[in-house]
């Protein structure tokens, strides 16, 4: 009486959805072997999919029969034996070897006397089953990238809604995600200090790899890389290779975005490992060699100095004492304040030129959406190109990234303009306050806001020579101690005009 190995399988892919479940195999198999008599001396279970070889449970009831342990099989049908060349190739070449004298399938039985050609054929359907299935998939995948639904697993901020298949936001992580993104466009963070940022506010990582409010470990640096990297939060994503627009919501906007990347490329080049500067290192350039002004403590006191590194110039140049450096720094900023009513002034003309400015927007809007109409030409043009064989694909996903990135560009442009939101006018807005708090930032005894603000009106251009400060500010600053020196020879009303034109010229050049 021969032995036989009871063999079930339940895949997890979608190839064994219609697949009676472990439960239904076993019942439906025991009853079969008690209605033909055939002897089980063992069950093995397994779920794994058979489409690669490898399965360790298969593996080893194959072995056991090698050795003699059982002399057949009982499964629901072949392609629970399995679903590629190499798996069914061992079990046809041990069934005509006689190693194998008997499969029994719940309306089948294969011999070793049997025709080769029909078990051949069968293994061959289930294999053919799978590269169909695969093929199938990977194209209704590349459909749903096409019409925007991004097809994977949801990035940080959204979640799969299971009901409509596509991506929400998940509110309360979203609005920590663009907080993420707004702290590192200022490059003054750190991808560490991102990352105890999201943990701090219970954004962390999981055994399983996926986000988890508590418990878990703060991300890694390359996680938050990718993360700030991800064009998924302004509306767009990449799948397979191709950056596709995406229908689900942005968190952030592109010009966000393209600050963050600028931030990161800054970055990302290598740079040397700093000592950490006493407050005013790196505000001065000296006067005589044009090398930066470093500074030591001595004796319970702080001193700077030219850090006398220039190959060509042997600088002469005293130290000073810190005490008398911050007095001066406070004297030079004093000439950049802003009067109180002059502030006024300059506000209303700054509401009166928004209101212009959104009457006289339309005209632009039109201009703009001009340029994205002839850019969604291109844009189709060179899909067309590639379909027609013209070029090769790289080319082709490298031109349609520049012309997709464009595209996203000029829509949030339009999207500003038809808003109101004029680029050179918050700008402007935020100086007016600036120069409005230079007096009392000069009067006050924190050096660190104090740089900050000398930064702000001299940039790099701040000189220390013979222990005197002096510094070329930067236009809009200049014109602002120019008004304020000559507000006694000139009316007002001419000078804030003058000083609002300035700044304004500035401004819209370069923001």
């Amino acid at each position: 009486m021969l032995s036989y190995f009871l063999y079930c399988r339940k895949s997890t892919d979608t190839e064994d959805m219609q697949v009676l479940s472990i439960a239904a195999q076993l019942s439906e198999l025991r009853s079969c072997a008690k209605r033909e008599c055939l002897n089980i001396k063992e069950t093995f279970i397994e779920k794994q999919s058979a489409k690669i070889p490898g399965r360790p449970i298969f593996t080893d009831m194959i072995s056991r029969i090698e050795k003699g342990e059982a002399q057949g099989i009982i499964c629901w049908k072949l392609d629970r034996l399995a679903r590629n060349p190499i798996d069914g190739g061992q079990i046809s070449w041990f069934l005509q070897r006689g190693i194998i004298k008997h499969i029994q399938a719940h309306d089948k039985s294969y011999l070793p006397t049997d025709n080769v050609l029909m078990m051949s054929v069968e293994f061959g359907m289930a294999n053919q089953y799978i590269l169909d299935l695969s093929q199938n998939t990977s194209r209704g995948l590349r459909e749903k990238a096409r019409q925007g639904i991004y097809p994977g697993q949801s990035p940080l901020g959204y979640m799969n809604d299971k009901r409509t298949k596509t991506i929400v936001l998940d509110r309360k992580q979203a609005k920590i995600i663009k907080q993420a993104f707004g702290l590192y466009a200022q490059n003054e963070s750190r991808l560490e200090d991102i990352s105890l940022f999201l943990a701090k506010n219970g954004i962390k990582t999981d055994p399983s790899r996926r986000w988890q409010s508590e418990g878990g470990n703060p991300l890694k640096k390359d996680q938050i890389s990718r993360l700030l990297s991800n064009p998924f939060y302004y509306g767009y994503f990449y799948y397979g290779g191709e950056l596709h627009e995406g229908k689900h919501q942005p968190i952030i906007t592109k010009k966000l975005f393209d600050k963050v990347q600028a931030v990161l490329e800054e970055r990302s080049k290598p740079q040397r490992t700093k000592i950490e500067p006493k407050t005013l290192c790196g505000l001065f350039q000296c006067g005589e060699c044009g090398m930066m002004v470093t500074c030591e403590s001595q004796k319970g006191h702080t001193y700077y100095r030219c850090s006398k590194k220039s190959k060509t110039v042997k600088c002469c140049q005293p130290y000073i004492r810190e005490e008398a450096l911050n007095r001066q720094l406070s004297e030079e900023m004093q000439k950049f304040s802003l009067p109180e009513d002059w502030a006024k002034e300059l506000n209303k003309m700054a509401d009166n030129d928004e209101l212009n400015l959104a009457q006289s927007s339309a005209g632009l809007i039109q201009e703009t959406r001009t340029e994205l109409a002839e850019l969604k030409i291109k844009l189709k043009r060179v899909i067309d190109t590639y379909i027609d064989q013209d070029i090769e694909r790289p080319e082709y996903l490298e031109r349609r990234a520049v012309f997709m990135s464009r595209k996203k560009t000029l829509e949030e442009k339009i999207s500003d303009i038809e808003q109101g939101q004029n680029n050179w006018l918050e700008p402007l807005r935020e100086w007016l306050k600036d120069a409005q708090n230079v007096g009392k930032i000069s009067l006050n005894e924190n050096l660190i806001a104090k740089k900050s603000f000398a930064k702000k009106i001299f940039g790099s251009n701040l000189y220390l020579s013979a222990k005197k400060i002096s510094g070329l500010p930067q236009t809009q600053w200049a014109a602002l101690a120019a008004a304020v020196q000559n507000k006694d020879k000139i009316p007002n009303r001419c000078s804030v005009v003058n000083l609002y034109n300035e700044a304004r010229t500035y401004f819209s050049k370069n923001v």
